[in-house]
């Protein structure tokens, strides 16, 4: 199955934009059409896996231990952390590399850091 993004409420939404400017067939959710600013990291977590997306965050520092105890009870597409910092366009040419080169399953239950 294609892969889908959401991207957390952190997220810079310029990685969004440069995503699916690279190649518009990306569905990249933002935070705000999901509004997610409003919700913790377990719903947040929810709202991700009850859509079918791969969750794009920059927390590190609380969602991979929201992750680990939200796999125990349910299945997440995935999370995919970008740290702070990185160029725009290297994170967004990943993005677009995962959307391309591999499908959604390959994700479940995964915490990723971008770029690989």
């Amino acid at each position: 199955m294609r892969i889908r993004y959401q991207a957390d409420a952190d997220l810079n939404q310029k990685i969004v934009t440069a995503t699916t400017r690279l190649d518009s067939r990306v569905d990249f959710r933002t935070a705000q059409a999901a509004d997610l600013a409003v919700k913790s990291d377990p719903e947040v977590l929810k709202t991700a896996a009850w859509e079918g997306r791969i969750l794009v965050t920059h927390d590190k520092s609380t969602m991979p231990d929201h992750l680990t105890r939200f796999i125990v009870t349910q299945e997440s597409p995935g999370v995919f952390i970008v740290p702070r910092g990185r160029r725009l366009m290297e994170v967004a040419e990943e993005l677009v590399l995962v959307w391309v080169a591999s499908d959604s399953e390959e994700w479940t239950n995964r915490i990723v850091y971008i770029p690989l």
